[in-house]
């Protein structure tokens, strides 16, 4: 059995979201909520991390990243450095850019090192919040295998990302 926690990013994940779409999807999604979801604080949202996987089996841990939520998975694996079961990191939100102008904090600089699971990089060639450039540094620096699924821009409602089939094919994998 595996157990997916899903860690949305700024503003949590509406109801026509891919993750939404995954977390109804089965008894084992289970979204952390954060109290904070439009002007963060990464210590914060890494505790929330920490909380919601206290008692469970890590090896049957997946994480679900999307936007800043992969940022803080970046933080909470350079942490805890603990392994799980794998992480979908999709559409990682590059903090670390002028454009990004939300009151978060604490999400840079954007740990590189590599992460101690399996782990998938999805990333789009025309995302406003990161360059193909940069989710390709942060795939390899974390040692996540890069999956380019062109342009779809920040894969997410918006862009068209409610059911997302590919993405939950790509879930299976880890």
């Amino acid at each position: 059995m595996t157990n997916h926690f899903i860690i949305p990013g700024l503003g949590n994940s509406g109801t026509d979201h891919w993750q939404t779409h995954f977390e109804q999807s089965g008894p084992h999604f289970t979204r952390i909520q954060q109290k904070e979801w439009d002007a963060p604080h990464c210590q914060d949202w890494v505790d929330n991390i920490i909380k919601a996987l206290q008692g469970v089996d890590l090896s049957s841990v997946v994480l679900i990243g999307h936007s800043l939520g992969c940022t803080t998975i970046a933080h909470w694996a350079a942490q805890q450095k603990l392994s799980i079961k794998g992480a979908l990191l999709v559409a990682p939100s590059d903090i670390e850019q002028p454009q990004y102008d939300f009151p978060a904090t604490g999400f840079a600089p954007i740990p590189t090192a590599t992460l101690p699971f399996p782990s998938i990089v999805v990333a789009s060639t025309n995302d406003e919040w990161v360059s193909l450039e940069r989710a390709t540094y942060f795939a390899r620096q974390w040692g996540s295998r890069l999956v380019n699924i062109g342009e779809a821009g920040h894969i997410n409602a918006v862009a068209g990302f409610g059911p997302w089939p590919l993405g939950f094919e790509l879930l299976q994998q880890l």
